[in-house]
């Protein structure tokens, strides 16, 4: 049996369950009724929800439960008949109506399992001796997410053919095992495109190398940074250096970062898309986004036009961007003039250069040839970041930042956001990169912050 935010979670959700039987209570259709005229996802979903249901009764009746495939699953829409004697309900509300469902169907002698994303719906039903899932099929295991790099005890002779070859066959790295940061360990062939490999010298530890698996060519290649800062940001630490390998890489279409408050998801992200947009000139226009709705309350509310309006939301972006054009990041460097910070960053968006827009329109648009960051992207749900991403057009690179730990949305977790599903889903792909940041370099007092509150 399925709850409302389920269905608003996933529209897809239904179909799921192939060989067993869905259960969907008549109050869930009422709630979705409410969320239907809705212009944010939960409307999307709401509607895409009923259709499909309204499909289904093309062949047969709903209440009597429609099979939709060959494995014999079968979708059914129950009438609220509260279970005779339950007293432990208070059923003017609801989520209590829709517990009673599946206590009335427990009491038939089915085995019924309750799919809901509402903790507090899962306590009731533990206490009802009602068996309850949360719904699994794009969850993700957080505690073993992909970290995009591992490291390696290896001979002396291979970091120096490292850097004197310029590369590094896999082949040279044959019967070795890699070492993940959260324990695990990783078989030479199981390395995938893009992962990063610290090689660490067996006899002298001090003696190190960095190298990235190039595609599916088995071929390694070394990792020295940028040498020259990106828009005044230089790497202070291993897993920045990896970051910006991937953010400066044309070839790579889809980098994902994740890492705690002051780690440098966002500076390094923009900082490399003003410098593939502004001094490169490679790309038209920087795209800086970040999820509205999820926060709970429409920009539609605020006063003024729409960069009024986005100017709350978007703080946290204009620091940035203010940061880097200032002098004393050294962004502007040969170019610095009278001109502001402010003054810089208000022409840059008068010409097109810099434009930051809210998530909430984004359906439907095709965005080619620009540098596209989407901040917060914990915040979105594995349907909405497919949503994002299938937006992209030619010669467009996008970046999705975020901190798993800190999640605002009230449906979501570590383990079932959108972030941590194209993590694990887009692993392996040629075009697409991840690291995971852990360590805080915003400032002395945030490291300190970090550590000890």
């Amino acid at each position: 049996m399925l709850d409302t935010n389920v269905l608003l979670h996933n529209p897809q959700s239904i179909f799921k369950f192939e060989e067993h039987e869905v259960v969907i209570p008549l109050t869930v259709i009422e709630e979705l009724d409410k969320f239907k005229k809705n212009n944010d996802e939960t409307g999307r979903n709401s509607r895409q929800v009923i259709r499909s249901l309204d499909k289904l009764r093309s062949f047969g009746h709903l209440f009597e439960g429609v099979r939709w495939n060959e494995q014999g699953g079968t979708i059914r829409v129950a009438r609220v008949e509260p279970m005779a004697g339950e007293r432990s309900l208070e059923l003017d509300k609801n989520d209590n109506l829709i517990l009673s469902v599946a206590a009335g169907l427990k009491a038939r002698g089915l085995r019924t399992i309750f799919i809901t994303k509402d903790i507090n719906a899962r306590v009731k039903c533990d206490a009802l001796g009602i068996a309850c899932e949360d719904f699994e099929a794009d969850r993700v295991d957080a505690d073993w997410l992909h970290s995009g790099y591992c490291s390696m005890q290896v001979p002396t002779d291979v970091i120096d053919s490292l850097y004197a070859e310029r590369q590094l066959p896999r082949a040279a790295l044959s019967g070795m095992t890699a070492r993940t940061p959260d324990g695990g360990d990783v078989a030479v062939d199981d390395l995938v495109p893009n992962q990063f490999v610290i090689l660490v010298d067996a006899a002298d530890p001090s003696h190190t190398g960095l190298a990235r698996v190039l595609g599916n060519t088995g071929h390694l290649i070394p990792v020295t940074g940028p040498r020259k800062p990106v828009y005044g940001v230089m790497a202070r630490n291993i897993q920045q250096t990896m970051a910006l390998d991937l953010l400066l890489d044309d070839d790579v279409k889809l980098v994902t970062l994740i890492g705690p408050a002051g780690t440098g998801k966002t500076l390094m992200a923009i900082a490399s898309g003003m410098q593939k947009v502004l001094k490169e000139e490679r790309l038209d226009k920087l795209l800086v986004a970040r999820p509205i709705m999820p926060l709970g309350r429409d920009i539609g509310y605020l006063p003024g036009d729409k960069d009024e309006k986005l100017a709350m939301w978007m703080q946290p972006i204009f620091d940035n961007v203010s940061y880097l054009l200032s002098t004393r990041s050294g962004g502007t460097q040969g170019d610095a003039d009278s001109k502001s910070a402010e003054q810089r960053m208000d022409q840059l968006m008068a010409t097109g250069k810099l434009v930051m827009e809210p998530l909430t329109y984004i359906r439907g648009r095709s965005i080619p040839h620009q540098f596209m960051i989407v901040d917060e992207a914990q915040n979105l749900s594995p349907h909405e970041v497919k949503t994002i991403v299938s937006r992209v057009g030619d010669g467009t690179k996008i970046v999705l930042c975020g901190d798993i730990g800190q999640i605002d949305n009230p449906y979501l977790d570590a383990a079932s956001n959108g972030l941590a599903h194209a993590i694990e889903r887009m692993k392996g792909q040629t075009i697409a990169g991840h690291v995971t940041l852990s360590k805080t370099e915003r400032s002395e007092l945030a490291s300190l912050a970090a550590e000890v509150l």
